[in-house]
């Protein structure tokens, strides 16, 4: 543990978000999945207590929290035979009724929306203002299909099996629990795998409440080479949508190509914002704090600047100032108990082991000739007296990383920027690309017709003008270019023609080994 100085007027934790105040709410709203510090898979219709409970700790401050309770592969293999049988009768379950039990689940996510922002504050280390707006997102995002879903199902039928979601911890509301729920509305049984890194009890919490209203849901847990020959490879299964990094989904890749499967792969990709010819700096000045919204541990986050060499000064100018107003601390400390929460941009990273592989990759970097533009102080942030704060990495800012380090190739997937000097328009276009596929990008230039003309030879799926692109809400398309998407694209319509069979011989837009097709 490494204790660092607080503010001095940060005393106490809010009053009653407490980790024990939080499973008593558990508890109390759903007992049927949660038991004796533990929460239970569920399959086969019902809760099970199975599986082995891995020892957890909150990335918040190391406050003991429930573990995913793993299963082996055996067990594994009867849920996603039972999640079949599941399919079978909801596949002919009429779209009303349908459309009826996940409105009926919205409802309810909706009155326990403060409990699972607080389990995601608590197991995943978003500050308060990014929790509720991830169980927002999700609540309002399937109602949106919930209203347009006749349309978009017209000539088109369920999957011949159930769809099984293997997803990263840090969105589990607004990208999983979400495209859960929008699977079930299309008539398919839904399959979920719980992170191991984080998230088990909001899921568990949130698959409860759509499971009373009748819904087709299957949660589970377990490592990856335990789970994934049934969630992947399994002949019950109808499709695998999968988000994380590349390595296990080129794994993923590999195993649904072999088998012919349909399949969703979002992947990592180093999306960068480039500046060329550029003078409007106060914009850029204030989108800099926004982008480090949850320490840059999304899939969408910005780590990298490429930058006209005759411009640095000025972008530095604008950039430095904007930096050092990022907000970070505990997401619950308040000087008084009654207190509203912090207002931060970042908390914790997700476990004190990525801090300290990206504070290694960081002190490297340096090593081999980066050169450190910007380490936010070990000594500020907003802390309570001597908790533990080994997950929290404060902003760093490196220019030139050496092309030997992990931070000039890949995301590093926390509070580190770096930055590349161009010279020409080739240079900007090659450091823009440097990651084969990214799913967002930005060009800031002041000429229209620069931007018009280099946008499209930028690999990424949305590009932006001064301004960051997002994953989208409700009728944004979304996909990715290279290796940052395998499969077949989402958002608006195309999240549930993935999912769905239309006319024979149809090909979905997405990204496959022998087309890249966008509508």
């Amino acid at each position: 543990m490494t204790p660092r100085s607080t503010h001095r007027d940060v005393k106490t934790l809010k009053s009653g978000t407490a980790w024990s105040d939080t499973w008593q709410r558990c508890l109390a709203a759903a007992p049927e999945a949660f038991r004796d510090g533990c929460v239970l898979n569920l399959w086969n219709g019902t809760w099970q207590a199975d599986g082995r409970p891995l020892p957890a700790t909150s990335p918040v401050d190391g406050t003991p929290i429930a573990g995913p309770p793993r299963l082996d592969s055996y067990t594994a293999r009867r849920a996603v035979r039972a999640a079949l049988d599941q399919h079978r009768a909801w596949r002919h379950t009429p779209l009303p009724e349908r459309r009826a039990r996940i409105a009926a689940t919205l409802d309810s996510l909706a009155r326990h929306r403060e409990l699972l922002a607080l389990l995601l504050v608590w197991e995943i280390g978003k500050p308060w203002r990014l929790a509720q707006t991830d169980v927002d997102r999700a609540v309002d995002g399937v109602r949106w299909y919930v209203d347009g879903i006749d349309a978009m199902l017209d000539g088109r039928a369920p999957l011949d099996g159930p769809v099984s979601n293997i997803a990263s911890w840090n969105y589990p509301m607004s990208v999983l629990v979400h495209t859960m729920l929008i699977q079930a509305l299309a008539g398919n049984a839904v399959i979920a795998k719980t992170p191991t890194d984080g998230g088990v009890a909001c899921l568990t919490l949130a698959c409860a409440l759509a499971a009373r209203e009748g819904l087709p849901v299957t949660l589970v847990s377990g490592s990856g080479r335990e789970l994934s020959e049934p969630l992947v490879r399994a002949p019950e299964i109808g499709c695998v949508s999968f988000v994380g990094g590349r390595d296990t989904g080129a794994a993923v890749a590999t195993a649904v190509a072999d088998l012919g499967k349909r399949h969703i792969l979002e992947q990592e990709g180093l999306n960068t914002w480039g500046i060329w010819n550029h003078s409007d700096w106060d914009a850029l000045a204030a989108h800099v704090p926004k982008l480090f919204d949850y320490g840059k541990q999304r899939c969408t986050a910005y780590p990298r600047f490429v930058v006209q060499r005759d411009l640095f000064d000025e972008f530095l100018a604008a950039y430095l100032p904007a930096v050092r107003t990022v907000r970070v601390g505990h997401p619950l400390a308040v000087a008084h108990p009654e207190d509203p929460f912090p207002d931060l941009d970042f908390g914790p990273l997700i476990n004190a082991a990525k801090a300290k592989e990206l504070a290694d990759q960081v002190s490297e970097a340096v090593d081999r000739g980066a050169v450190p533009l910007y380490r936010g102080a070990e000594n500020t942030g907003r802390f309570l007296p001597g908790q533990d704060t080994d997950a929290y990495l404060h902003p760093v800012t490196l220019l030139n990383p050496p092309p030997s380090s992990p931070l000039h190739h890949a995301e590093p997937f926390g509070p580190v920027d770096t930055i590349v000097l161009v010279d020409t328009e080739a240079e900007l276009l090659a450091a823009m690309n440097a990651s084969n596929g990214a799913l967002v990008a930005t060009l800031s230039t002041d000429d229209p017709a620069t931007y018009e003309r280099l946008a499209p030879q930028i690999r990424a799926f949305k590009t932006g003008r001064g301004k960051p692109r997002s994953r989208g809400d409700r009728e944004e398309l979304f996909g990715g270019f290279g290796a940052s998407w395998r499969g077949a694209f989402v958002g608006g319509e195309l999240l549930v023609r993935a999912v769905t069979q239309g006319p024979a011989g149809e090909r979905l837009p997405g990204n496959f080994p022998s087309s890249h097709r966008v509508v």
